[in-house]
């Protein structure tokens, strides 16, 4: 038995002993694709009864830490529309890209067809008033980077990253695509815009290794153009109460 083949074993040992009733399970995740590492956790979608709770739990099963995304088949559309409205789609993925662990009476196969027809619609569209505060929020932080000193390197670093969140929020939302947070913004922003998403995670490494912020600065600025440009002075927002 090879590693992924263990690591499947291992995920339908831990579904049929902590859940013995559920419908079915799928496996998600770097374990799902053969691509898991010697501490990767399993990332295993539980599909309960109605009437069962849905909840998310982190445990520990025969020494591998394990995510279990539990719900029931009557939850299952007002989790995928709070995964739609996010824009992560995490759920959505696990079903749509994992492997199935147990279905007996096909119920995972009739969920997975509806999370594919979300993930099929992609997420919802900015509204105008979020388009505006994106671009405002983006040319506030990529100023304060051209006027941080290289020397500081912490402030840089830290305006660094939240360019590179924010660039990649609109250039995600610009394509109708999904988003992603940690690693699978890199790999969400890289499928959206393979050139733009480059080149903001190249300027975002010329930050942290040169201290360099004219590359995430320019490519910043290739996102904003494409909505209308850098947004400072008639940027307006209510104040909320």
């Amino acid at each position: 038995m090879n590693d992924s083949d263990a690591l499947v074993s291992q995920a339908r040992d831990l579904v049929k002993g902590r859940f013995p009733h559920a419908l079915g399970a799928v496996l998600g995740g770097s374990a799902a694709q053969g691509r898991a590492a010697a501490t990767s956790d399993l990332d295993v979608v539980v599909l309960l009864p109605d009437g069962d709770a849905s909840r998310r739990e982190v445990i520990r099963h025969d020494g591998r830490l394990a995510e279990l995304f539990l719900h029931t088949r009557a939850d299952a559309p007002q989790h995928f529309e709070r995964d739609r409205s996010l824009r992560r789609g995490t759920v959505l993925f696990l079903y749509d890209r994992g492997l199935v662990l147990a279905d007996p009476q096909g119920h995972v196969a009739r969920v997975r067809e509806q999370a594919r027809a979300v993930l099929a619609a992609g997420p919802p569209p900015l509204t105008p008033a979020e388009w505006e505060r994106g671009r405002y929020v983006l040319t506030s932080f990529m100023d304060d980077l051209a006027d941080a000193p290289p020397t500081d390197r912490h402030e840089q670093l830290a305006l660094a990253d939240f360019i590179l969140r924010e660039a990649a929020h609109l250039l995600t939302a610009h394509h109708g695509a999904w988003t992603g947070i940690g690693k699978w913004l890199p790999r969400r922003l890289l499928t959206a815009d393979p050139a733009r998403g480059k080149a903001l995670l190249e300027g975002h490494r010329a930050v942290a290794e040169h201290a360099d912020p004219t590359r995430l600065t320019a490519a910043a600025e290739q996102v904003l153009h494409l909505l209308g440009g850098p947004l400072r002075e008639g940027y307006t927002q209510p104040w909320q109460v």
